[in-house]
């Protein structure tokens, strides 16, 4: 097979430094200042328009898989949700994923909803052609009434929450009786231990705009879905179909693309890539897909 090229088309922006100067103190809503930072051409997207990780079916060698990866993980995901029903994307990122959402779970209403204004902004064509309805708003405090929609989806952004307990109150709240939420997260399976693996995952933490809050146990996330009320509960762990093939596919475009950034930007690319690669070849992270159900029986709040 012959060899995709890539050109990354990178460099230092006015938003990457307020970025860099956030890191300090991200403020209200440190999701927003990050992806006002990268913008609708991230360096490390597999693919245009795309910020998840995909769901491969190769080792992550094959550049031509990309764009199919990361199709694949929201045609997973959407495939558990209710058919020609109101549909709730939370953390909706550059609206790539909401015309394949429509299609998969054929929805009579999409609704995309998220906290960085300008995704929405540079999403706006992405959004029509899914035929959703665009709301800036926060994951942990949903603007819609109890009982809004039939399912909730959320694709690899629950650990931006503020809290991923409210989250799962707040979808419980909005989905009506035997609604569906299916999602998938980042879990961390224990702290750091030395000083690599804790620069790792404070560098990872300061970059992301995470707090502590966002390290979780695939057990503990599973059992704040069920104390939200949720019932019927079915988990999957991906990461070596998800993170593992994502590094190796990234490693060999920064080793092989022609870019026309500066080296400062290229070592700031290859530090965060290695900080993941650390996480995952320790065991720290793995890639969780989940699906749950709001019991029919459940009294509306």
């Amino acid at each position: 097979m012959g060899r995709v090229d890539i050109v990354m088309k990178a460099g230092w922006t006015r938003e990457n430094f307020r970025h860099g100067a956030a890191m300090l103190r991200y403020g209200r809503h440190p999701a927003a200042t990050v992806y006002d930072s990268i913008g609708e051409d991230f360096f490390l997207a597999l693919a245009p328009g795309w910020l998840n990780l995909g769901l491969w079916q190769g080792n992550g060698s094959d550049p031509a898989e990309a764009s199919v990866a990361v199709r694949r993980l929201v045609e997973t995901l959407a495939g558990e949700l209710p058919k020609g029903a109101d549909v709730l994307d939370v953390g909706n990122g550059l609206a790539a994923q909401d015309p394949v959402i429509a299609d998969v779970a054929g929805t009579r209403r999409l609704v995309a909803l998220n906290i960085t204004r300008s995704q929405l902004v540079a999403g706006r064509q992405r959004l029509a052609e899914a035929r959703a309805w665009p709301v800036n708003g926060d994951a942990t405090r949903l603007p819609f009434a109890a009982g809004s929609f039939d399912g909730v989806i959320s694709v690899e952004a629950a650990f931006h929450f503020p809290s991923r307990a409210r989250f799962f109150a707040e979808s419980f709240r909005v989905l009506r009786p035997g609604g569906v939420i299916s999602m998938s997260d980042v879990p961390t399976y224990r702290y750091p231990r030395g000083p690599r693996e804790l620069l790792a995952a404070l560098s990872q933490l300061r970059v992301w705009g995470l707090g502590a809050h966002a390290a979780a146990t695939p057990v503990e996330i599973v059992r704040q879905v069920e104390i939200s009320g949720f019932v019927d509960v079915r988990t999957e762990l991906v990461g070596e179909r998800v993170i593992e093939p994502a590094l190796r596919f990234v490693r060999e475009r920064l080793r092989t693309s022609r870019e026309d950034a500066g080296g400062s930007y290229r070592l700031a690319a290859s530090f965060m890539v290695s900080q993941v690669e650390l996480l995952w070849d320790r065991g720290m992270i793995d890639y969780l897909l989940l699906r749950a159900t709001k019991p029919n029986s459940s009294r509306q709040d």
